[in-house]
């Protein structure tokens, strides 16, 4: 059974989580489906040394909606607003699949906002071939016709569909608004090159992270993104596909607080 964890919500309508005060604030942004349970075991982690503000995405959990176009600008604009409300920031931001594109946005257009930015399962420039994919995928969901648990086969492996972060993950799709999926979704699909160009000039320490089973978000495009980003490091976990930060927790748990001790030049 899914459980709900205790949220806030900001004056216009942000549904978060702050947990923890010790140390630097870290903003976790999660990905088209999910909420923010599908940080939880990063929330328990990362909540005993850092402030961790989890964020449900406009649409998701008990967010409001965005109430205008499916772009990936508005959502990095809603990022932006929510964090002005919860007055947090300058931040840690990590991101994961939209997430990841919502935390390479604020770092492309609010620098000043960002001391360090983490990418999990991070789309960058897909193929033509993938584009169409993920484009087909939107339009199903944008006329309500769609099987809410196709992702999981892309997602998990077969060996993992017993486990609990199959269960959860399976959980959260079917919980999701068909109407904030369907928003969220379109903007996945077209944001994968919006702010592709940023990285060459992204100064903060960036972390990007994948499985090396995830066919979408791919090592090569963690690793292009890495070798583009002056401070960046990509980190691949094997055996791992999607939802990474879920099937394997300890990995992802210790690569992020690793990046969250890199050091910050010219502290904000």
């Amino acid at each position: 059974m899914l459980q709900t964890l205790q949220r806030s919500r900001t004056p216009s309508g942000t549904a978060y989580l702050d947990r923890g005060r010790g140390g630097e604030t870290v903003v976790l942004v999660h990905g088209v489906g999910m909420r923010l349970e599908a940080w939880a075991p990063q929330i328990d982690q990362l909540a005993e040394n850092f402030r961790v503000i989890a964020v449900d995405l406009p649409g998701h959990g008990r967010s409001e909606p965005l109430g205008k176009p499916s772009r990936l600008a508005h959502f990095v604009e809603w990022l932006e607003k929510a964090l002005d409300e919860i007055a947090a920031g300058p931040v840690n931001v990590a991101g994961h699949s939209m997430g990841a594109l919502i935390a390479t946005g604020i770092t492309a257009t609010a620098p000043d906002r960002v001391k360090r930015v983490a990418l999990l399962n991070g789309v960058h420039r897909r193929s033509a071939a993938a584009r169409k994919a993920v484009e087909a995928r939107a339009d199903e969901i944008v006329s309500g016709n769609f099987d809410r648990e196709a992702p999981l086969s892309r997602w998990f492996s077969g060996e993992e569909s017993r486990s609990e972060a199959y269960a959860l993950t399976r959980d959260l799709l079917h919980a999701v608004d068909p109407a904030g999926y369907a928003a969220a979704y379109q903007a996945f699909a077209t944001g994968d090159s919006v702010y592709s160009d940023c990285w060459q000039n992204v100064a903060c320490p960036a972390l990007f992270l994948t499985g090396d089973g995830d066919l979408n978000s791919t090592v090569d495009m963690a690793r292009e993104m890495a070798a583009a980003a002056p401070r960046g490091r990509a980190v691949v976990i094997e055996g791992h596909r999607h939802m990474v930060n879920l099937t394997a927790p300890e990995a992802v748990n210790a690569a992020l607080i690793d990046w969250l001790h890199w050091e910050v030049e010219n502290d904000i």
